[in-house]
Order: structure tokens, then C-alpha cells, then sequence
């Protein structure tokens, strides 16, 4: 069996910051109140002339560069978003037509925060039976244009961005060793997009609920499925939604807040970008170096989750 791995990665968020004191002038909440229930402290939002097809296509050419490739090279696009520039075309097919890589197969994954990981493990079985050799995965979210501004529950968390990687072979022993993907629908009445004000709306309580025992519970799953114990992680890449639920995380691994990526307070929660963001962090900050394990978990919508245990190296 091959082993598939990151060969590159990039990133983007826009320019404009909006701060939490920004936001208390908008909707009733203040910095203490934001800051002590999520950690965040500051977003990225895009603004009207960047749509979600424009922001994956700048980390997409970002991690090309870092892939050492060219556009040609890739054969496939995957695009996790939740929210799309259009129904259709997909922003994979924006972004193919960006790129000019005409005719190879583009197409969006939709599973929310879960999105990027749920493309990692897609694009890895298409590698492994030599389907495709080199594909790009990016998860980028304008989740801006889907939040409502009034209300203080779901206005302070979320942020825009993207983040784009280019999967590939790598040498034995390195890459993805294990994963896990995994949905409850039953759950899926606590947090969607109404359809018809197109706006976000999410039962906090049953979210953090879901998340503070599923994340820890998956990132676990998938050491063990390594064949590792949880003092071999070095790194952890928590979905970016609260600082709460990220520490649930890093206590059940055993981890030091050093060892644990957290970007939720400078970019909020991108949605199916904050994995991605949060790993390109890490790793241009030389945090995250060739051979150390690291654990790549998400949850999200639907309600979803999933996680990746990989040796990171080219």
C-alpha cells in the first residue's frame, strides 16, 4: 500500500480584522464575555468583492508553490466548503478554470468543519489505488455572508479564510497512518443554515456538548489505530471553534498548550478552513517538524466528525 502525505500547503485570510470591541458596538456582548466562553479575540472577513472561490484560490497557488509542482501535475480538486460561491458551478470548478487545468475531475465536499478531513481520506483512497497521483484539497469559507450580524450567540465565532494542501506519495513510513470519519444526524437540528433567511443558527449547549466528548474521543481512536499511544503525539490540530473544547482535547491526549495549535483567537471558527489554517501556522512557524506525529481532528455539521493520525514529512 502507498503512503500518502502532505507535500505542500498554503493559506489565506483577508486583510480586515474585526475585533471583539468592534462587535460590541454591533450586537449586546462584550470582549470579557467572548474571550472567556470561546477564546477568540479577533476575526478575518472577507469583503464583498471576495467570495470563498477567490480566497481558495490564492492558498491553492500557495501550496503548489510549497509542493514544488505545477498546476498541470495535479489531477484531481477537492474543495471543502459549506458555503459555496453558487449552488453551481462548485468552487473546485471555479478554481480548476482559475488554475487553467482544464479536464480533470473538481468537486465540492460538503460535511461543514469535518469537510477538510472528510477530503483528506477521500483524496487518500484515490492515491492509493494509483487512481490519481496528485490532488489538490482545499477548505475554504466565507462565512460571513451566512452570519447573522444581530445575533450575539453566532455572530462573535465565525471568521473567513482558506487553507489548501496538495496530497500525494510519500516515503514508507510517513503520511496519513490512520483515520476516522463518523456522522450522527440525529444531531443535525443543532446547528444548520435556515433556509430561509440563508443564515446560521446553532444550539450552543448540545454543539459543545457533542464536541467536548467526540473530539477527544476520535483524536484517541485514531492514535490507537496508528499503533501509537498518545505520548508519541507531538502535535495536535483541533477544529478551531472554543478554546474550551480544544482544551478538552489537549487534556485527553496529555499534551502541553505548546504542543496544541490554537489560531481560533486571531481567525475565530473558518469552518472547514480551520484545520488547514491552523496546520500552515504550525508549520511555518517550525512548530511542527519532518517525522512527528500529529492528530488532525474535526467536528461539524450534520452533526459530523472526523480525524487523521499522520507522520508529517515529505
Amino acid at each position: 500500500m502507498k503512503c500518502v502525505g502532505i507535500i505542500g500547503i498554503g493559506a489565506y485570510v483577508p486583510e480586515n480584522i474585526v475585533t471583539n470591541e468592534q462587535l460590541e458596538k454591533i450586537v449586546d456582548t462584550t470582549d470579557e464575555w467572548i474571550r472567556s466562553r470561546t477564546g477568540i479575540e479577533e476575526r478575518r472577513i472577507a469583503d464583498s468583492e471576495m467570495d470563498t472561490s477567490d480566497m481558495a484560490v490564492i492558498a491553492a497557488q500557495k501550496a503548489l508553490v510549497d509542493s514544488s509542482l505545477d498546476a498541470k501535475d495535479i489531477d484531481l480538486i477537492l474543495v471543502a466548503t459549506a458555503t459555496p460561491d453558487y449552488v453551481f458551478p462548485t468552487v473546485a470548478c471555479m478554481v480548476q478554470e482559475a488554475l487553467e487545468i482544464p479536464n480533470i475531475p473538481a468537486m465540492d465536499l460538503s460535511a461543514a468543519c469535518s469537510g477538510f478531513v472528510y477530503a483528506l481520506v477521500t483524496a487518500k483512497q484515490f492515491i492509493e489505488t494509483n487512481t490519481y497521483k496528485n490532488i489538490l484539497i482545499i477548505g475554504s469559507e466565507k462565512f460571513s455572508k451566512i452570519t447573522d450580524w444581530s445575533d450575539r450567540n453566532t455572530s462573535v465565532l465565525f471568521g473567513d479564510g482558506a487553507g489548501a494542501v496538495v496530497l500525494s506519495e510519500v516515503p514508507p513510513g510517513k503520511g496519513i497512518l490512520s483515520f476516522e470519519l463518523g456522522a450522527d444526524g440525529t444531531g443535525g437540528k443543532h446547528l444548520l443554515v435556515d433556509n430561509k433567511s440563508n443564515l446560521v443558527t446553532m444550539n450552543g449547549r448540545e454543539v459543545f456538548k457533542f464536541a467536548v466528548r467526540q473530539m477527544p474521543e476520535s483524536s484517541l481512536n485514531v492514535v490507537y489505530k496508528a499503533g501509537l499511544k498518545k505520548e508519541d503525539v507531538d502535535f495536535l490540530i483541533p477544529h478551531q471553534a472554543n478554546i474550551r473544547i480544544i482544551d478538552a482535547a489537549r487534556e485527553r491526549l496529555g499534551l502541553n498548550k505548546e504542543k496544541v495549535s490554537t489560531t481560533v483567537t486571531k481567525h475565530g471558527n473558518t469552518s472547514a478552513a480551520s484545520i488547514p489554517l491552523a496546520l500552515f501556522s504550525e508549520v511555518e512557524k517550525g512548530l511542527i517538524k519532518d517525522g512527528d506525529i500529529v492528530v488532525m481532528v474535526g467536528f461539524g455539521g450534520g452533526l459530523t466528525w472526523g480525524s487523521v493520525c499522520l507522520r508529517w514529512g515529505k
